[in-house]
């Protein structure tokens, strides 16, 4: 067996640290709703908290899915080289490493309060299932949906101790875009996915995937402005709806010809959607 040292960037890869973009995805909403729970600079401790946990629990969802998919990844251009379907990790070892992620998050959580702590079992539980669902349903990206916005929730009970309106219409919104984002995702690997069995939105949707894409962003935008609404934001709110809008307009041009790394181009464009977000909800806390 090669030395751990040389065995570092397939664990690295399995998990996807060398690739930032899913846990961008996952941690600029998640920051933007703990500025809008705390309504301000939150605890230092909580930023912390709430940073690492993404980035862990992110990678253990990663490992998971690969666990899963291992089998199927071998029939998908873009996924047959990952280090478990090509083997260069074991099935054992990568059940091992998601048990010391698993771990690592829980021990992350002890640090919150009981109702965040509940919380966040519950989105364990939903990240955990996530990857199965590709099997049993043309949408799996409602689940994962799910689980990306789950840290929605946790912002706001830590924050708060509680879920107010606000924190579920972002909750929804997430959802949508999440939908939205991972549909462009899917439609990189609809022929791959369609040989393999794999189920997903873009299969689905079909030709009228980019309608469809279109009517989850102008849900999702509608729920993001209607939050803000609900927490009294003005002008800086404005600004990142409007901003938010612009890039989805920008999505919906990338994807309109449906070439593999032009939706791929698209997918990405949403960390821009996230951290417009979070911009939106430090000045608008800042001005409060």
């Amino acid at each position: 067996m090669p030395a751990l040292t040389n065995r570092l960037p397939d664990y690295a890869s399995l998990m996807r640290l060398d690739r930032p973009v899913g846990t961008l995805l996952l941690l600029w909403p998640t920051l933007a709703a703990l500025w809008m729970g705390a309504g301000g600079m939150p605890d230092a401790t909580l930023i912390v908290i709430f940073t690492v946990g993404t980035v862990v629990m992110r990678a253990g969802g990663c490992v998971i899915n690969d666990y899963a998919d291992r089998e199927l990844d071998k029939h998908v251009r873009r996924t047959r080289d990952r280090p478990l379907t090509a083997g260069r990790i074991t099935e054992i070892e990568a059940l091992v490493l998601f048990g010391l992620l698993l771990a690592l998050g829980a021990f992350l959580v002890l640090f919150l309060d009981p109702l965040t702590r509940w919380t966040a079992v519950a989105g364990a539980a939903v990240a955990t299932v996530y990857p199965f669902m590709k099997r049993w349903t043309y949408m799996p990206q409602v689940v994962l949906g799910v689980a990306f916005s789950w840290g929605i929730l946790m912002a706001f009970t830590a924050t708060r101790r509680q879920v107010p309106e606000a924190a579920w219409l972002m909750f929804v919104g997430s959802m949508l875009w999440i939908v939205a984002y991972d549909t462009m995702y899917a439609m990189v690997d609809r022929d791959d996915d369609v040989k393999a069995g794999i189920k997903s939105t873009a299969i689905l949707f079909g030709g009228l995937d980019r309608v469809m894409v279109g009517a989850l962003q102008l849900g999702a935008l509608f729920a993001f402005w209607t939050a803000g609404q609900r927490l009294g934001y003005s002008w800086g709110w404005a600004a990142s709806a409007v901003v938010v809008g612009a890039l989805f307009g920008y999505q919906q041009l990338l994807i309109r010809k449906r070439l593999r790394d032009r939706c791929f181009a698209a997918f990405k464009n949403n960390v821009w959607v996230g951290f417009a977000l979070f911009c939106g909800a430090v000045v608008e806390t800042a001005l409060t």
